[in-house]
């Protein structure tokens, strides 16, 4: 039992060894720094909620060495950060190939100027499918971690045994645990922020709510419609019942939600309402939400 216990010890040392070369610290906020993750070659990527700074920001790399970085965008609906440095230290972090499964053991390492490489060890405790946060982002998996993450944890990565990543650790998205904003949640999000600066999210300028239609069908009535939004020009009235977006059934504001993000913001989508009980079809064309609301 001593030998297996010893070689699972040395296992997730080597684990948080090979994970440690990729994180850094990241001081971009009073009192002390988080920790962020070399995603791409002179790209790293942190928590959103860390970042109080948008110049000055320095990071500590895996040679004790610090640069200053440059705050590429953000994006707090999935509390993402990308970050750029003009160096070559640090080589990406390696990805897990599969969405791990509740049970799996899971590592958050980060760093710190002072203390260098950290970890803390637990559980995968939950995975589910595409889950909207409350900040307003869709992350493609909910991945929920049991284990502690420290005040600087956050921004650093969550890794398997084998030191791969399966996501970026950050105790912002949930209450209850910390979270790991999923790999391929995060490479949208640094596609989109590298292209744009931001994460553009459409909208169309109603206020919906559900609705029972007859043969147990469910819709979305108007209840209010923005002067000079997307569905105004497009011809939408209060009481129409929308029940479907780019031909898809809409039951939810949350599928609405889903929906729009698969469409480009300024693309035309149609949408079907029933007004005065007779189907009707209209083109909108979506604008982008304000990042404010």
């Amino acid at each position: 039992m001593a030998k297996e216990l010893a070689a699972l010890s040395n296992e997730l040392a080597r684990a948080v060894e090979r994970a440690g070369q990729a994180v850094v610290a990241v001081h971009a906020r009073p009192r002390f720094s988080s920790s962020g993750v070399f995603w791409r070659p002179g790209i790293i990527v942190t928590a959103e909620h860390t970042i109080r700074l948008e110049e000055e920001i320095t990071v500590t790399l895996p040679d004790g060495s610090n640069v200053p970085a440059t705050l590429a965008g953000s994006d707090a609906g999935t509390d993402v950060a990308v970050l750029r440095v003009d160096s070559a230290a640090g080589s990406p972090i390696p990805r897990a190939d599969a969405v791990p499964s509740p049970g799996n053991l899971a590592l958050a390492v980060g760093r710190s100027q002072d203390s260098g490489v950290n970890a803390t060890m637990g559980i995968v405790s939950a995975v589910s499918g595409s889950w909207r946060t409350w900040r307003g982002g869709r992350l493609d998996h909910y991945i929920r971690l049991d284990l502690t993450l420290y005040p600087g944890s956050s921004g650093g990565v969550a890794v398997n045994i084998e030191g791969e990543a399966i996501g970026v650790a950050t105790s912002a998205l949930s209450r209850i645990a910390g979270v790991a904003i999923p790999t391929t949640t995060v490479d949208r999000v640094v596609d989109e922020i590298l292209k744009r600066g931001r994460v553009a999210r459409g909208y169309l300028g109603v206020g919906l709510q559900p609705v029972e239609l007859p043969d147990h069908q469910k819709g979305l009535i108007v209840l209010s419609v923005e002067s000079g939004g997307p569905a105004d020009k497009a011809g939408v009235l209060i009481g129409d019942i929308l029940i479907s977006l780019g031909g898809n059934v809409v039951a939810d504001t949350d599928d609405i939600q889903t929906l729009l993000e698969s469409h480009g913001v300024g693309q035309s989508v149609e949408a079907e309402v029933l007004r005065g009980g007779v189907a009707k079809k209209l083109a909108i064309t979506t604008g982008e939400r304000s990042r404010r609301s």
